[in-house]
């Protein structure tokens, strides 16, 4: 009978310390805690967000870079001499076989 008149005693205990009263004296801190808690949670979407963009980014990075490497590489064999022979034979365009001729002004 001791131990059941214990556990209603410790059951009124713990009914004076959750009363409405100490709810309410305590309410600035719960909202604060709740606060906190969705700081937390937008902190954790933002930064996954963030590494998202981050990975997209270098991955259009290296695509670019890529593309900037074979672009390069096609103009360079594109001015080659012999390829620029080969592009312009179709214009009538030949190149010449004598050294040009160098002008010279004779009233000097």
């Amino acid at each position: 009978m001791e131990s059941n008149e214990n556990i209603q005693e410790i059951k009124k205990d713990w009914k004076k310390i959750f009363s409405y009263r100490w709810i309410v004296k305590n309410l600035p801190f719960f909202l604060f805690l709740a606060v906190l808690a969705v700081i937390y949670i937008y902190n954790g979407h933002y930064a996954d967000k963030t590494i998202r963009n981050i990975n997209k980014v270098s991955n259009e990075l290296k695509e670019l870079h890529y593309e900037y490497k074979t672009l390069k590489s096609e103009v360079m064999f594109r001015s080659k001499q012999s390829e620029l022979a080969k592009a312009v034979a179709p214009l009538g365009l030949k190149e010449l076989v004598v050294p040009p001729y160098v002008l010279t002004d004779s009233a000097k």
